[in-house]
This record gives C-alpha cells, sequence and structure tokens, in this order.
C-alpha cells in the first residue's frame, strides 16, 4: 500500500545518507574516533526518527483500515510485534 506521506521522507533519508558518506570520509582521514562516534550517533538518531513516523502511519492507516476480523487483527499485530522484535 503506496503511501505519499513517506515521500515527506526523503530530506530525512538524504541527509542520513550524507550522514554516512560523511562518517566514511571521517574513517579514510583518520578523524578522532570520538567525532565518529557523535555522526554515527546522529545518524541512528535520524533513523530512528524515520522509522517511528513510518510506523505511527502505518498503525494508523495500513493496520486499522486492514482489520475487519479477529484473523486479520491477530495477523497485523503478529507483523507489527516481529518488525519490532529486528534490531
Amino acid at each position: 500500500m503506496p503511501h505519499s506521506c513517506h515521500k515527506k521522507l526523503i530530506p530525512n533519508i538524504n541527509r542520513i545518507s550524507g550522514q554516512i558518506n560523511g562518517v566514511g570520509k571521517m574513517i579514510d582521514s583518520g578523524q578522532y574516533c570520538i567525532d565518529i562516534l557523535n555522526q554515527l550517533k546522529a545518524a541512528k538518531s535520524a533513523i530512528a526518527t524515520v522509522e517511528a513516523k513510518i510506523l505511527e502511519k502505518h498503525i494508523e492507516e495500513c493496520v486499522r483500515d486492514s482489520i475487519q476480523s479477529q484473523d486479520q487483527m491477530d495477523g497485523k499485530i503478529a507483523e507489527l510485534v516481529k518488525i519490532l522484535k529486528r534490531n
């Protein structure tokens, strides 16, 4: 189920990509470990923000709209639990 609202997150994804590329350059140039770690933390935080926004939209729209029976609800709950358990 496509969501045009996810397209609003493309600038965030592009920024994250830039952060990761920047980390690679920092490593290549021998930057200080703490500086590299700070950039990695910032990228992880940005990814978590995008993930949370997509998850919220999924629950608000995809899950709510698809639940028409107990079996469907159980399936959607299992799907969410599986994705949330991944590291």
